[in-house]
């Protein structure tokens, strides 16, 4: 079997909604073309749209239990594919740059990879990361 990958390389929309609707018309459109695997580029909730302002930061960033990502779990059960979602992640102190491996498996979709690299970079909102880590997080059932 061959494994198809779609590395999807998508120009952001305006805010959440429209960033959710161009991500799902891409992953159908991955799957018709036999892809088994679509991953988005990196903190596609946001578009890497990173305010100045620490309010406004945590006002874009996501909840896991939102419909952001409750929204591609659905699709990549739907679709019967892998999806490897991006986004500005809800977390306390602060956002994290998060990425979940969703994968079906009998009409269900679980979180099988979570992946942070977390920037320390908002020494008061965002500035330059001078210093950063890897965690990965390895689930099986969410």
């Amino acid at each position: 079997m061959n494994l198809k990958v779609a590395l999807l390389q998508l120009l952001p929309g305006k805010g959440l909604t429209e960033q959710t609707m161009i991500g799902k018309k891409a992953c159908e459109q991955a799957k018709a073309m036999g892809a088994h695997i679509a991953l988005f580029p990196e903190m596609w909730s946001s578009g890497y749209y990173i305010p100045q302002d620490e309010k406004a930061v945590n006002e874009l960033s996501v909840s896991v239990k939102d419909d952001f990502v409750h929204g591609f779990r659905a699709l990549a059960a739907d679709l019967e594919m892998a999806i490897g979602i991006t986004f500005l992640e809800r977390h306390e102190p602060r956002p994290l740059n998060s990425s979940f491996f969703l994968t079906e498996k009998g009409r269900k979709c679980f979180i099988i990879l979570r992946y942070t690299p977390v920037h320390l970079l908002m020494r008061r909102c965002c500035q330059r990361a001078k210093t950063f880590m890897w965690r990965i997080w390895m689930l099986e059932k969410t």
